[in-house]
């Protein structure tokens, strides 16, 4: 069982559920603020370290205000855009990673902020930029298959965009000053620590540890209550049973570490469980 594991058993009942829907407001709220109060963000809003100090604790919240664009109409598509990201990553992840996912980035931007103006002295006035370059770099790790039309027209897969995405990351810290070195290594560091296992090929991605746990849940919820109106066999992927279809035929993998049963669809194309 791995920390996140841990905090998930301690804490998941705290998550909010639909984050994603909460960041398109938060952003929209902060647009209304810009275009309707000119100043009073920049005044009493945004992250300032020296100000946090002092005792305005309430920008470690915030700052997560302002939007990632001023222009309305670009503002549409970027708040459908990271709704749509933050509700799929959800849905694979569960509520409790995702969370996770966005506020330590959140948090680790305001204390890599409040870290750098006490070493340097200088206030650097950070935002969520890289949050979200870094949540669009974990959609690319988990559909990396996904199609995109790219400008409405040219179809692209979204691991190429990913890569595109890791590379400006990259290039932004080398020439970057010390903020953006801050925030752009704050963001990659919070999207190692959740897919370093997967990376070094020994471990889960948080889509494979989510679907690991439903299917012990429904297994569980299935010992308790006659397994789906007494159904014997449940494949571990699509969930359905020997009275979905009685010609469908159902095998134990011997591949996955523990009893996972699976329908001849997905036999030999679900992603082992080690």
């Amino acid at each position: 069982m791995t920390w996140i594991d841990k905090l998930e058993r301690k804490l998941g009942r705290f998550a909010i559920p639909g984050l994603a829907k909460w960041i398109v407001v938060f952003y929209a709220v902060g647009f209304l603020i810009l275009y309707m109060a000119p100043g009073v963000y920049e005044t009493y809003f945004r992250l300032d370290a020296r100000l946090i100090l002092e005792g305005q604790i309430w920008r470690v919240f915030t700052f997560i205000l302002e939007p990632p664009t001023t222009g309305l109409i670009f503002l549409f598509f970027a708040l459908y855009f990271y709704w749509m990201l933050g509700t799929m990553l959800e849905h694979a992840w569960g509520a409790f990673r995702f969370n996770l996912f966005y506020f330590s980035g959140v948090l680790g931007t305001v204390l890599g902020a409040i870290l750098a103006y006490l070493i340097t002295g200088q206030v650097y006035l950070l935002d969520t930029t890289y949050v979200n370059l870094a949540m669009f770099l974990a959609f690319a790790f988990e559909f990396p298959d996904m199609q995109f039309l790219l400008f409405f027209v040219v179809p692209i897969k979204v691991k190429w965009l990913g890569y595109l995405d890791g590379a400006m990351l990259l290039l932004t810290f080398i020439q970057g000053d010390a903020g953006v070195r801050i925030a752009v290594g704050i963001a990659m560091l919070n999207f190692l620590v959740f897919f370093a296992s997967k990376i070094s090929r020994r471990g889960y991605t948080p889509r494979q540890v989510h679907r690991k746990m439903r299917y012990k849940k429904a297994v569980r919820s299935g010992m308790s209550s006659g397994n789906k109106n007494g159904a014997r066999h449940r494949c571990a992927v699509c969930g359905r049973t020997e009275l979905d279809d009685d010609s469908l035929e159902f095998r134990f993998c011997s591949k996955c570490n523990g009893n996972y049963e699976y329908c001849q669809d997905h036999l030999f194309t679900h992603e082992h469980i080690r």
